[in-house]
C-alpha cells in the first residue's frame, strides 16, 4: 500500500488562490470544498490510506520559543474562517483528519510519516506538500514529498539537488538561512550557497568548526565572517534549529486508522449546506467504485 499524508493548510491556500486566479473571486466556502474535492481525486487515482493535517490554530508551541514566529495576524479572514469548515467537511467525508492546536500540521505529517515508514506493509509514504520543512522527513525513495501543483515527486536525491544537503541537515540549513514564511531570520550573511556548502561537509551546526581555517573550504567567500557570526550567534542558530525541527510525538494513530472507508451518512447534507450539493453524491460514487 501507499500512504498519502496531506498538508490541509497548504491545500486550503492552494484552492483559495486557485479559485481567485481562475475566477477573480472565491465563494465563502470554495477553498474548503476544493480541499475535499481534491482529496477525493487522490482516492479516484488509487489512494487508499489518506490522512489530512491542518493548522486549526496558526499559533503553536513554537510561538513560546521565539516571539517572532508566525501568527495568524494579517492572514486573509476568508481563509481563517474556512479552516474549521475544511476540517469538519473532511471528517464528514470519512477522511482521517488532524486539526493541530499545540503542534503544527507539519508535526502531524512528520509523525505520521514515521509511523508509516515503520510499517512493513507500506510500500511508499507520500507527504503531499512542497513545504521545505518536510524535506527532513524524506527517506530514500520510500518516504517522499509530492507536490500536486507541479505533479512532482521529491525523493532524497531530489532534496539534495534542491538544497545541497541531505534530509538530515534540512533543519540545520533552515536555522542558518532562515524561513520567512515561518518568521525566523536565520543568521546574518548566511545564505543558501554558504549554508549548503558548509553543511554538505559537516552535516550539522554543532559539527562546524569555530574557525573558518578549519573548514577546508578555500573557495567559500566570506568564510571568516560567517564563522564569526556563527560563533557569536550560536544560541540563536540552535534555537532556530529547534524551531525548524518537526516534532514526532504527535498522536496520529496507526496506518489502519487512515484507510478511507467512504463518506459518513451526514456528508451529503453537510456538503449541501456548504453550497456543494453534488459533492455528496460524488463521494458516494467514488466509494462505490473503489469498494468493488
Amino acid at each position: 500500500m501507499r500512504v498519502h499524508l496531506i498538508d490541509g493548510t497548504y491545500e486550503l491556500f492552494r484552492q483559495h488562490f486557485g479559485q481567485v486566479s481562475r475566477h477573480g473571486d472565491a465563494g465563502p466556502n470554495d477553498a474548503a470544498i476544493g480541499v475535499v474535492s481534491s482529496t477525493l481525486q487522490l482516492v479516484t487515482g488509487g489512494a487508499t490510506h489518506v490522512a489530512v493535517a491542518s493548522d486549526h490554530i496558526i499559533e503553536s508551541f513554537r510561538n513560546d520559543l521565539y516571539a517572532g514566529y508566525k501568527t495568524s495576524e494579517g492572514m486573509d479572514p476568508v481563509l481563517l474562517r474556512q479552516i474549521p469548515i475544511m476540517e469538519e467537511a473532511l471528517v464528514a467525508c470519512g477522511f482521517a483528519t488532524w486539526p493541530m492546536v499545540e503542534w503544527e500540521a507539519d508535526d502531524a505529517l512528520a509523525a505520521a510519516a514515521a509511523v508509516a515508514d515503520a510499517d512493513p506493509r507500506v510500500e511508499q509514504v507520500l507527504i503531499v506538500t512542497p513545504d521545505k520543512d518536510l524535506g527532513q522527513c524524506v527517506r530514500g525513495t520510500r518516504v517522499v514529498q509530492y507536490d500536486r501543483r507541479k505533479d512532482e515527486i521529491v525523493d532524497e536525491v531530489g532534496v539534495i539537488a534542491k538544497f545541497g544537503v541531505p534530509p538530515s541537515s534540512i533543519a540545520d540549513y533552515l536555522a542558518l538561512v532562515g524561513d520567512a514564511a515561518d518568521g525566523f531570520p536565520g543568521l546574518p550573511g548566511w545564505g543558501a550557497k554558504s549554508a549548503s556548502t558548509v553543511l554538505a561537509k559537516f552535516g550539522s551546526i554543532d559539527a562546524i568548526p569555530r574557525s573558518s581555517g578549519d573548514w577546508g573550504l578555500p573557495a567559500l567567500r566570506g568564510a571568516e565572517k560567517l564563522a564569526r557570526t556563527l560563533s557569536d550567534q550560536m544560541a540563536d542558530a540552535l534555537l532556530f534549529r529547534v524551531i525548524a525541527t518537526v516534532a514526532l510525538d504527535v498522536p496520529v494513530g496507526t496506518v489502519d486508522d487512515w484507510r478511507w472507508q467512504g463518506p459518513t451518512e451526514g456528508f451529503a447534507a453537510y456538503a449541501a449546506s456548504l453550497g456543494a450539493p453534488d459533492l455528496g453524491a460524488r463521494a458516494q460514487r467514488v466509494f462505490e467504485r473503489v469498494a468493488r
